[in-house]
């Protein structure tokens, strides 16, 4: 049960059976994806790992199909970074499964050096926000002939930090790397407040939420990039978050709640029940991820970067002009 307080201690054994239920998760190769994959699994879901990197993921397909029990989990490729492998996955998506119930945006990068995507997007902005928009919408076609589909989208605790920078939201004029994270990470929630309320007011079952791991213990803390005394500088920041951080398994736990607690209302936000960890609970979000404006403001600037306009009403869904 959905609770505003502190709820009991709620761990993967609580979770309902999955049977029936085709799942994508996004960065599924390490981490929280991989540890979502796992739980979903063992409780019966037909699991597709949606991974960039196609030797991490046949490595974490060996580890999600050991412990599945119902169909045997499977590898979608998807490079959020790049929009063209973005329209191939949701092609191939939309070609291999009947109906997709659950879309979990988990895939991310974490305080990078300067870098774009393949379509000249700032690498965090692009990844974290802007691929997931887009897939998101390739795959559109798939949740709709579910029931009652659902998207979790993995935001952090760090949208607290955040502000958007409208003028200039891929930082070509001056990057600062956490800012921008930031940034990507409080545009998951603007999206997922404006993919719910567009859902709901074009009469659907889909429902949007939000879940946030954290201080958890998972390669981003790895990935600052830099070389030389810049890497070293830039590594002590991460390296003393991740000595604090709960375990992935832990750090998982929201959005796996937020996935499959059926009476879940629309842009509910997960968090751990100490924010940084601890058990699922309800948990607070930057005060402009409450601002209406601010997800319209969020979902047209999305369309106009990346080309993507969900169309509810056709059978052409998610495409890309």
């Amino acid at each position: 049960m959905y609770n505003t307080i502190l709820p009991r201690r709620w761990t993967v054994a609580d979770i309902p059976d999955q049977s029936g239920k085709t799942v994508v998760i996004t960065g599924a190769n390490s981490g929280l994806g991989l540890r979502t994959a796992e739980a979903l699994a063992s409780k019966g879901a037909r699991v597709l790992l949606a991974c960039r990197n196609q030797q991490k993921a046949a490595v974490a397909l060996d580890e999600v199909t050991a412990v599945a029990t119902g169909p045997k989990p499977e590898v979608l490729p998807l490079d959020l970074a790049d929009l063209a492998s973005v329209r191939r996955a949701g092609r191939q998506l939309d070609d291999t499964v009947e109906r997709l119930d659950l879309l979990v945006n988990n895939a991310g990068v974490m305080a990078t050096p300067r870098g774009q995507t393949a379509d000249g997007f700032d690498a965090q902005f692009g990844t974290n926000h802007l691929g997931h928009f887009a897939f998101t919408g390739a795959v559109l076609p798939a949740l709709l002939r579910a029931e009652r589909p659902r998207v979790v989208t993995v935001s952090s605790v760090a949208a607290w930090g955040g502000l958007i920078n409208w003028l200039d939201p891929n930082w070509r004029w001056f990057y600062l790397r956490w800012p921008a994270y930031s940034q990507s990470k409080l545009a998951n929630l603007l999206f997922t407040a404006e993919l719910d309320r567009r859902a709901r007011a074009a009469g659907t079952g889909l429902r949007a939420v939000a879940a946030h791991p954290g201080l958890s213990a998972t390669h981003l803390y790895d990935l600052n990039g830099e070389k030389g005394a810049a890497g070293m500088f830039a590594a002590i920041p991460q390296a003393v978050l991740f000595a604090l951080a709960q375990s992935d398994r832990m750090g998982a736990l929201p959005q796996l709640y937020a996935a499959t607690v059926p009476d879940l209302p629309g842009n509910a936000y997960l968090g751990p029940g100490f924010e940084f960890a601890g058990y699922p609970r309800r948990a607070l979000r930057h005060p402009m991820a409450y601002s209406r404006s601010a997800a319209r403001r969020m979902w047209r600037l999305s369309e106009k970067l990346t080309g993507v306009h969900y169309d509810w009403d056709s059978a052409a869904q998610g495409t890309v002009e």
